[in-house]
Order: C-alpha cells, then structure tokens, then sequence
C-alpha cells in the first residue's frame, strides 16, 4: 500500500525505522542519480563513524527501564514506595558508548577523482548536542570551507536545525543546496508535513547540465519497496509527536485511506 501522506511520511521519523530509512533512502539516491552522471562522475555512498557518549544511544531509542527483583515470588502493590531491602537489587540501563555509521553521498570526477558534491541526510544524533552533532558539524565546516557543493536534506521534525544565519519562518523540513561559487548564499527549500517535497537540482561544475532530484519519488518507491505500511501502524499517534495544528489535519488524511 503506498503511502497516504502527499510529501514526507511522520511516521518514518520514529527511531525504530529512521536507521532503515535513512540507508534505503541515500541508496535509492545514489541509484538514481548515477545514469545521468556518467561516465564523467560516479556516486560513492561513503560512512562517517564516531562512538556515542552512550547517552544519545538512549535517546535514540533504548528505553530506560528500571525493574526490581524481589526474593518473594508474590506480587505485592505497597500504599507507601519504599527503597529496596539490602538483598534485593535494581536493574538499570547506564550509558555504554557505542559505534555509530552514518551514511552520505559523494559525487566524484572520475578523472581526477576529486569531490565535486557532497550529500547528507540527516540523522536524530545529528540534530542533538552530543558527538553525532560534533562529528557532523565538523564534517559540514570542513566541506562549507572547500570548494565542494553541499546538499543537507532534514527530513526530521525533532532536534534543533543546522544554522541558518537568515531569519526564516519555521517550517518541519528544509532541504539546503550550498553551491560553492554562491556562499554564503545558499538556496534553502522550506516545507511542512502537508506539502510535496520539493524537487531541486544537483549542483556540479558549470559546464554540465544538472540532473533533477526528485526526492519525493524516491522516498515513496523506498516506502513501497521496504513494507512500510507493514510496519507502521496508523491508528497511533506517530513518534517524534505532532504540533497541535497538525493532529486534526492528519486524523482527516488518515480516515480517508481507511487507516484510522
């Protein structure tokens, strides 16, 4: 079944999908864009690893549990919480780093094999302070600061933004090309979760004629091929929650296609 939403699907945001998502996601990218681009370029999916502080391992989705184990086998509810007895223990869950892969895109010249343009999707660590966000700021200086174009495709709700020096109205979602010869200026596609995503060019050098991304597409065929509409289940409200506006607007949609 496709999916019932006209541009990004809220539901995909939850952190048990994002990760499947997101690797579907710059895969179908990559796929798509390739034919148009050779033979004078090749896309490379590429990783950036870091170790989480084991806290935004948490945050992404490890749920905090707490369980106490009784020597008594009966169940007792007390009127008053009391700590535990000396031979009785608690169960918790403490931050333990862990590896983290990001994925991204590089456009490289063939011939030389230089980076031309650079495209990343973002993930929930990115969007929270903690290493995800250090090691991708550092990563998007570094490329803001050659002469590489960069693509920033946001398409999570929850988090705080990259920085934008202008002051603009905010939207849920922002797709941000920064062609090389034009920065500071970079060309910004705001859009919320009612809207079409939109479709923009990829930037390359000046004498080729640029491709256009229709992301929209992608993400509907990435929704249609992984099963999603399997796994998701309508009738709950999605993860990261709605803005208030929004909940009335997507109990309609939803009711629509029969899935409320």
């Amino acid at each position: 079944m496709p999916s019932p939403f006209p541009g990004m699907n809220p539901y995909l945001e939850n952190p048990d999908l994002w990760p499947e998502v997101h690797h579907r996601l710059i895969t179908a990218i990559a796929i798509a864009i390739a034919p148009p681009l050779r033979p004078k370029y090749r896309v490379a999916i590429e990783k950036r690893t870091y170790f989480s502080d084991g806290q935004e391992s948490l945050e992404v989705g490890i749920p905090d549990v707490s369980i106490i184990s009784s020597k008594s086998g009966t169940s007792q509810t007390p009127s008053i919480a009391t700590l535990p007895a000396q031979s009785e223990f608690v169960t918790v869950t403490i931050p333990v780093p862990q590896e983290i892969r990001e994925g991204y895109l590089e456009i490289r010249e063939v011939a030389t094999g230089r980076v031309i343009t650079v495209i990343e999707v973002l993930s929930p660590t990115n969007k929270r302070a903690g290493k995800g966000r250090e090691a991708y700021e550092e990563k998007r200086k570094a490329v803001l600061s050659s002469p590489t174009h960069m693509i920033e495709i946001d398409l999570l709700r929850s988090g705080k933004s990259m920085p934008i020096l202008s002051k603009i109205q905010p939207t849920d979602y922002k797709i941000i090309v920064a062609r090389k010869n034009r920065r500071p200026l970079a060309q910004l596609y705001a859009f919320n979760i009612q809207e079409e995503i939109p479709k923009f060019l990829l930037p390359l050098q000046s004498e080729d004629i640029e491709p256009l991304v229709n992301l929209q597409s992608l993400l509907l065929e990435v929704y249609e091929q992984a099963g999603f509409d399997l796994a998701i289940d309508y009738r709950l409200a999605p993860v990261p929650p709605l803005q208030e506006e929004n909940k009335v607007w997507i109990d309609t949609l939803l009711r629509q296609h029969r899935l409320r």
